[in-house]
């Protein structure tokens, strides 16, 4: 369940990234945000 919801999270911000090619910052914190949610999860921890 969360890998769907992450690799539907990357195909977005793909096609964002593509579509706009603006606001470089939003996306490196979205990928931020992805990787350390799964680290949580990954590691047993409540996830945000």
């Amino acid at each position: 369940m969360i890998y769907t919801i992450a690799v539907i999270l990357v195909i977005l911000w793909l096609l964002g990234y593509l579509a706009f090619n603006m606001g470089n910052l939003i996306h490196i914190l979205l990928i931020i945000a992805v990787v350390v949610v799964l680290l949580r999860v990954i590691r047993g921890r409540k996830p945000l």
